[in-house]
């Protein structure tokens, strides 16, 4: 028989991450290795965990994230974003409290464009008088 998982999309910033979660004991896999190995910092390690320990289902589901592109804390946002989105249909009951936290919604905050005459973004040549 085949086994039940759901299925969710995270995104931000540059990085994409697609999710599944599936019946376990609370493995969080990332890109075939498991979230320590893939993750260094203990507060990443925390936001990817955040929708599960806020809907009290971090013991229930094995997580499964295939991720590319960005960097470490926008990969660990989009996962985050995946599982909020993958645990919504599990079970929709966790609307209220997932989107009262905030992790359903994609956060739309992108790099500036670089403009022409400008060092970066906003940063102008250094100015002298003389």
């Amino acid at each position: 028989m085949a086994q039940v998982q759901y299925y969710g999309t995270g995104r931000r910033k540059n990085a994409v991450a697609r999710v599944r979660l599936l019946p376990g004991d609370g493995q969080i896999t990332i890109n075939q290795r498991n979230i320590d190995e893939y993750f260094g910092l203990e507060t990443l390690k925390l936001i990817i965990r955040q929708p599960l320990r806020l809907t009290e289902t971090l013991t229930k589901f094995n997580v499964i994230a295939k991720v590319e592109g960005g960097g470490t804390t926008g990969q660990a946002g989009a996962i985050r974003h995946g599982i909020a989105r993958a645990l919504l249909k599990a079970d929709g009951e966790y609307r209220p409290a997932l989107k009262r936290a905030g992790f359903l919604t994609r956060d739309p905050r992108m790099i500036e464009r670089k403009k022409y005459g400008l060092k970066k973004a906003r940063r102008a040549p250094q100015f002298s008088k003389r």
